[in-house]
């Protein structure tokens, strides 16, 4: 089969899992054949080789199965930077994008120090630190094999100045640290909700996914005990479910957070809470 054809069949394969199909399919061709997408547009007429049409199949297959393109591939792109995913993160979403837009046009001055709590592939941190190189960063992740992996991200985006370490929210970073600003994409999903069966968050982790009390647990203790990390004036930027920005925007003015706004995402749903600490 040449490129081209290959693209219809694994379009009309992949349909009824994915609504972007040919994507996903082409997505797996240039994985398989280690060339960019426009390649398949200059030479539609191209075969693959009785090697690399076994292993594109096995891909197929897989996701297929239901399997996430970013695992499968071991990439994903946030903020234009090429990612390392694994099954230990998240796989870094568009939306999450909003988080940076709103630290970086809430924030211009150039020498601001910043927390990412939570950080996975290391997305949020490493996006505001391509934007911001004069800003000290630092971003955490209780997971091992997560903090490995956000590593190695930097390391591959010439972005080493982050400093990434292992700590379980808070838990190992030094006291008399301070921060102007401290961003999470923390676990908000209640345990029984229906999303954690549907599409690609049935890979994901649940430990990245999952909070006790709807969802709001590690919400409520980021809020806590951010106060005693961010400068006078610092802000707080939490992502949330779509249906948490009231239950959060509660839970920040119940620790005497101010200037409280939700920010919604590309879907126009509440998606990210921001308030500053002034006590």
């Amino acid at each position: 089969m040449t490129l081209a054809n290959l693209i219809a069949y694994g379009e009309e394969l992949l349909s009824p899992q994915s609504d972007s199909a040919k994507l996903d399919t082409e997505i797996l061709i240039c994985f398989v054949i280690n060339k960019e997408r426009s390649f398949l547009l200059t030479w539609p007429e191209k075969q693959l080789s009785q090697e690399q049409a076994k292993h594109f199949i096995e891909l197929m297959l897989r996701r297929v199965a239901g399997e996430p393109i970013a695992y499968i591939v071991n990439l994903r792109e946030f903020w234009s930077l090429p990612f390392q995913v694994s099954p230990a993160t998240l796989i870094p979403r568009p939306d999450t994008e909003v988080l940076v837009e709103q630290v970086l046009s809430q924030h211009v001055n150039e020498n601001l120090t910043c927390l990412d709590l939570g950080t996975g592939t290391g997305a949020i941190a490493l996006a505001l630190a391509s934007e911001k190189p004069q800003w000290i960063i630092e971003a955490i992740d209780f997971n091992h094999d997560a903090v490995e992996l956000a590593k190695r991200n930097a390391k591959n985006l010439n972005l080493s100045h982050v400093d990434i370490y292992q700590s379980d929210w808070f838990s190992c970073v030094s006291a008399d640290k301070s921060f102007d600003i401290i961003v999470s994409n923390p676990p908000y999903i209640d345990a029984n909700d229906h999303h954690l069966s549907e599409g690609d968050v049935r890979y994901e982790p649940k430990t990245a996914l999952v909070a006790a009390d709807s969802g709001l647990a590690d919400i409520k203790v980021i809020a806590n005990q951010a106060r005693k990390f961010l400068n006078a004036g610092g802000f707080l930027y939490i992502e949330h479910g779509f249906e948490q920005s009231l239950a959060v925007k509660q839970i920040l003015a119940d620790f005497a957070y101010s200037e409280i706004e939700t920010i919604k995402d590309y879907s126009n749903n509440d998606r990210i809470t921001l308030a500053c600490y002034s006590v």
